[in-house]
C-alpha cells in the first residue's frame, strides 16, 4: 500500500484561464494596439469616402478591403476566432462574403457603377 496522495502527483494541471493556452491569449496593451489601428483605418474609410471623386473606380474596392481587414482583425482577435474550431471561422467568412454580395447588389439598383 502506498501513501502517495495527489499533491504529490497531480493527474493534470488546472489553469487559472479554465484551462485555455496562456500563449494564445494577447496582452492589453496588443488589444490597445490593435484599436488604434482600427480607429485609423477607420479614419481612413472616412476620408476616403470625402474624395470618392478623386479615386474613381478604386473606391468601392479600397472601401472593401479596408472593410474586410477590420472584419478579419475584430473576429480573429477581439472575437477570439483564431484559435476556435474552424467551423465558427466558415460561418464569419460566409457572411462577410453574403455581406459584400448584399452591398454590392444595392449599389447596382442604384446605378451606382454607371458611368
Amino acid at each position: 500500500m502506498t501513501t502517495d496522495t495527489d499533491s504529490e502527483h497531480p493527474a493534470h494541471e488546472v489553469h487559472p484561464h479554465g484551462g485555455h493556452d496562456d500563449q494564445h491569449h494577447w496582452t492589453d496593451l496588443q488589444y490597445v494596439q490593435l484599436a488604434l489601428a482600427l480607429a485609423v483605418i477607420t479614419a481612413l474609410e472616412v476620408a476616403l469616402s470625402y474624395t470618392k471623386d478623386e479615386f474613381g473606380s478604386f473606391f468601392l474596392p479600397l472601401l472593401l478591403i479596408m472593410m474586410a481587414v477590420k472584419f478579419f482583425a475584430v473576429v480573429f482577435y477581439f472575437m477570439h476566432l483564431k484559435f476556435d474550431n474552424r467551423l465558427f471561422g466558415l460561418l464569419f467568412y460566409t457572411g462577410l462574403f453574403l455581406a459584400i454580395g448584399v452591398y454590392c447588389a444595392a449599389l447596382l439598383t442604384f446605378h451606382f457603377f454607371a458611368p
